[in-house]
């Protein structure tokens, strides 16, 4: 895969170019700032771009500001997202304007490689990847949509690790149940919030971040109610 670094941490962005073409990937560039961001895209046409929340000059919100740019002109480039923290307005933000082919991670999951590697194919292959403290801040907002409070304990936790980017196979581990389990649960969670089947095969993204913009319950591996 070909792919674009931006990051302003000389030390981790040598580590990922490290990591990413020693485990095959083409590194297309591999930038401190966003300044030459647009140009290095047309001109190295990448399959995925790696992008630091903070970058130069002013540490804010120069990075998202950019993945936010790149995905509108570009909605099919795959685009993961680095944080040093949660960030929840910009996590927000970038998934309500995004669907499919997205990551946000903290930076301390690069540190496992293999999982970080796994993250970066699953996206590149269209899935929606959040990182999981991200996820349980996000939901943790006291806002609640009356449809969520239809779900069940159990139909919550297989929402909430939808929206981590987890396959139907990886929740019933998770939930140690069956994969059948799974999608009835998914099915139900699909029914009461009113997302009917479509061409674009888009429910489950819509669900997640249904689930993320009105608030919700984290997590959890005990029974139905």
């Amino acid at each position: 895969m070909r792919i674009l670094i931006c990051e302003d941490s000389a030390l981790l962005r040598e580590g990922l170019v490290r990591v990413l073409e020693d485990s095959g990937h083409i590194v297309v560039a591999a930038l401190p700032d966003a300044s030459r961001l647009d140009e290095k895209v047309v001109e190295a046409t990448p399959e995925l771009c790696i992008i630091d929340v903070r970058l130069p000059p002013t540490w804010t919100d120069e990075g998202i500001r950019a993945a936010l740019a790149l995905r509108a002109r570009r909605p099919e480039l795959a685009v993961l997202v680095l944080s040093q923290y949660v960030e929840e307005r910009y996590a927000a933000d970038l998934i309500a304007a995004s669907s499919g082919s997205l990551g946000y991670l903290l930076k301390d999951r690069v540190a496992d490689v293999t999982d970080f590697l796994d993250t970066i194919d699953r996206i590149a292959a269209g899935a929606t990847v959040l990182d999981p403290e991200v996820v349980a801040q996000l939901l943790s907002r006291r806002t609640r949509d009356a449809r969520m409070q239809r779900l069940t304990d159990r139909e919550s936790s297989v929402l909430a690790l939808i929206a981590e980017g987890r396959s139907n196979q990886a929740i019933a581990r998770t939930l140690h149940v069956s994969e059948g389990s799974v999608e009835k649960h998914i099915t139900a969670v699909f029914q009461k919030l009113g997302l009917e089947r479509d061409e674009s095969g888009n429910r489950r993204v819509l669900a997640a971040l249904a689930h993320i913009e009105h608030g919700g319950t984290p997590p959890q591996t005990g029974a139905d109610r």
